[in-house]
């Protein structure tokens, strides 16, 4: 498969507390909400929300 089939589904997570870039995961394209998440933030040092940023 060409590279751009991997790269569609790609999103970026970001922290919604200290409003870094932490994860980077697939979605279905079918989903019409954005992602949303708990997960770890190394920087803020706990599990926060992490919402769908644009890639």
């Amino acid at each position: 498969m060409p590279k751009s089939k991997f790269r569609e589904n790609l999103v970026k997570m970001r922290c919604s507390v200290c409003k870094r870039f932490n994860y980077y995961t697939r979605r279905k394209k079918s989903q019409e909400k954005k992602l949303e998440l708990k997960k770890y933030c190394k920087w803020c040092k706990k599990h926060t929300l992490h919402k769908e940023a644009k890639v």
